[in-house]
């Protein structure tokens, strides 16, 4: 169960310093109506995170080199970030550009904006080569769920271009409702698409035992350790990884969003993982997914 140490670990959920955190998540506040989302907290989910990264990471001129020195410090071989809309559009498409070797592209998708965003998902996979799209369907507004007939255009086209799609799932941090992520939903949507690489985001608590059984069902179905303390890693996820599921657990951080590198780095070696799961974890199902082989990722 030893740490393995000089892995090049890809992370399959980064991102950037934001100089102002409640414009950056005024798309998930448009919808809460409690008075410490909407007033109070710079990020919506901060009264679940007592680590949250240094907030004079946010004063820095360059934000991509304060990401990238953590990746350094902290043996972070490849980040993956969201690339779109939003505050941090140019700092993402920016670091893209300049960083090749070291960030993988993700495109945020809305299921509300139909086929503008099916052509998004295109236009990115041509400009950036993103890998990979990415959908939190508690936050879109109106709520989409899983299994929602407007999804169903986004899933087809990650399907045509052979990419997964990133999608949280179970209760989410901010106050929004959580039906539209509920697990049971995600057995629809491989049954309509059992070519669609799917990997979960955020946790599917409560029902991680429910996720264990349709990863066990779907072949193409993943999870992701995103916005998760690794001390907090339920402990469904880390038995299937050591028995069943060692290709199908990949692991994602939640930098600088709520927790600070150095906290998930300091808490992983505790992680009951299996000798053998860990380079599995930390790097080959992430570059299998998304296409990359080790080749293409030095």
């Amino acid at each position: 169960m030893a740490f393995p140490a000089g892995i090049g670990i890809v992370d399959t959920m980064i991102g950037f310093p934001s100089p102002d955190m409640k414009d950056t998540y005024r798309f998930i506040t448009r919808q809460t109506k409690d008075r410490q989302s909407t007033d109070e907290f710079e990020f919506p989910v901060e009264y679940m995170f007592k680590d949250v990264p240094d907030k004079e990471l946010t004063r820095s001129d360059d934000p991509v080199a304060i990401t990238i020195a953590e990746m350094d410090h902290w043996g972070i071989e490849k980040g993956m970030i969201g690339v779109g809309g939003g505050p941090l559009r140019e700092i993402t498409e920016r670091a893209l550009g300049q960083h090749p070797d070291r960030f993988i592209g993700s495109v945020n998708v809305d299921p509300n904006r139909g086929m503008k965003d099916v052509g998004y998902i295109q236009k990115a996979y041509e400009q950036w080569g993103v890998r990979a799209a990415t959908v939190f369907p508690a936050g879109t507004f109106p709520q989409v769920p899983i299994n929602g007939k407007q999804m169903y255009p986004l899933y087809a086209k990650c399907c045509e271009l052979a990419i997964p799609i990133f999608v949280c799932a179970g209760v989410p941090g901010p106050r929004v409702k959580f039906a539209p992520q509920h697990v049971e939903l995600i057995d629809e949507v491989m049954f309509d698409f059992p070519e669609l690489v799917f990997v979960t985001r955020h946790g599917c608590e409560p029902w991680t035992d429910l996720a264990v059984k349709l990863m066990l069902k779907w072949p193409n179905l993943y999870y992701s350790t995103s916005a998760f303390a690794p001390k907090y890693y339920p402990k469904d996820i880390v038995d299937y990884a050591n028995t069943r599921g060692a290709d199908k657990v990949i692991y994602a951080g939640y930098f600088p969003m709520g927790l600070s590198l150095g906290r998930i780095m300091t808490e992983l070696p505790n992680v009951a993982f299996k000798d053998d799961v860990w380079p599995k974890f930390l790097r080959e199902n992430a570059l299998r997914v998304l296409g990359l082989t080790p080749s293409l990722a030095v």
